[in-house]
């Protein structure tokens, strides 16, 4: 989606005003700003640092997906040459103090572009769309830079304070050129923070979501068939969840971690049911085939309307306004009701293959 928000519908309101911002506009509702960290009054007595912060404004200008980008040195060359006729070819960073004092001083902190002494700098830039790998690309290209212009240390301010500090102390005047590009705010820089924690997190919480399915399992039967058994199911049910969600254009957020787990935590149920009605059976002398029909009879039948319940339940959600409720509500759906056929269908048949070289008994 170019413009608006994944949790609503494209004809939503919200949707439909960035939509026609986007198209209208060389400007957008997705804003990533990286805050440029210098030393006071950076923005009257640095040039160096002011023509850093240019050169990595034309930097991000020239990446795909960026549409504008708006900086205190774009607009100070502006000014600069409204103050000489309008001429294109005074459209420049003045060296001098005094005239990079000139161009700048019409700027106050309301304008977003700066802070009161100037020694913080907001480079904001426009995305067309919030892509997860449109976001990547940029941050990316912001990590290029800073790297390749050594412009960023995460101890800047920290020893910027300190600096400035000490000299008030002998009473000496502190000047630094130094710049400090730091990601970033806007709700692109948001998203951007949560992309990288979901993706440190997103198989660090299912594998111990399994690790501790199976741990459970063995620990109620005594054994590692059985709680392979329950186990694998849930794997593939899982991985048919993440290929839906990559059919209907759901990404992995926060949000979506949960459903994942929670369709984990009905799954193992059925699981854990089936497979201790045919343990029963199996001890008490029944071939597997004959176990799992009597499992059926009884608990099959229990796990089937309580899995038809939770889908018919979860299942009107798809009627809601809010598409990230709708899409929750067939994610759900499709979780409670493939769960239920894993562990009527496909646990029996794990179970006859592990256990092909055995005798029924030992199963």
């Amino acid at each position: 989606m170019p413009g608006g928000v994944a949790e609503l519908w494209p004809d939503a309101r919200y949707n439909r005003d960035a939509e026609m911002i986007s198209s209208k506009f060389a400007l957008g509702v997705d804003i990533l700003n990286v805050i440029a960290e210098a030393g006071p009054s950076a923005c009257t007595t640095s040039y160096p640092a002011m023509e850093l912060i240019d050169r990595f404004a034309w930097h991000m200008r020239n990446v795909e997906g960026v549409e504008q980008v708006m900086t205190l040195p774009i607009a100070a060359k502006l000014v600069y040459a409204g103050y000489n006729e309008g001429n294109a070819r005074w459209r420049t960073l003045p060296r001098d103090g005094d005239s990079l004092r000139l161009a700048t001083q019409s700027f106050e902190t309301d304008s977003g572009l700066l802070n009161s002494d100037c020694s913080a700098m907001s480079i904001m830039m426009f995305l067309s769309d919030h892509k997860a790998t449109t976001i990547d690309r940029i941050v990316a290209a912001v990590k290029q830079f800073r790297e390749a212009n050594s412009a960023y240390d995460v101890n800047f301010h920290v020893e910027r304070d300190k600096a400035i500090t000490a000299a008030a102390e002998t009473g000496e005047e502190w000047h630094t050129d130094a710049v400090n590009l730091r990601l970033g705010t806007g709700n692109i820089g948001v998203m951007a923070a949560i992309n990288d924690t979901v993706r440190a997190s997103e198989h660090t919480i299912l594998y111990l979501l399994y690790a501790a399915v199976f741990v459970m399992c063995l620990i109620s039967f005594r054994s590692i068939l059985a709680a392979l058994c329950i186990l694998l199911p849930l794997v593939l049910v899982t991985e048919l969840g993440h290929s839906l969600m990559v059919h209907l254009g759901i990404g992995m957020k926060v949000n979506t971690l949960c459903v994942v787990a929670l369709g984990v935590g009905i799954g193992v149920d059925y699981g854990i049911y089936i497979y201790a009605r045919m343990a029963e059976a199996l001890k008490a002398g029944h071939p597997l085939t004959d176990a799992y029909f009597i499992a059926l009879k009884t608990t099959g039948i229990a796990i089937f309307y309580t899995a038809l319940t939770l889908a018919a339940g979860v299942g009107t959600w798809v009627f809601s306004a809010l598409k990230f409720q709708a899409d929750m509500g067939l994610m759900l759906t499709f979780m409670f009701v493939m769960n239920m056929i894993g562990a009527v269908v496909l646990m029996p048949a794990i179970l006859r293959v592990l256990t092909w070289k055995k005798t029924p008994q030992a199963a």
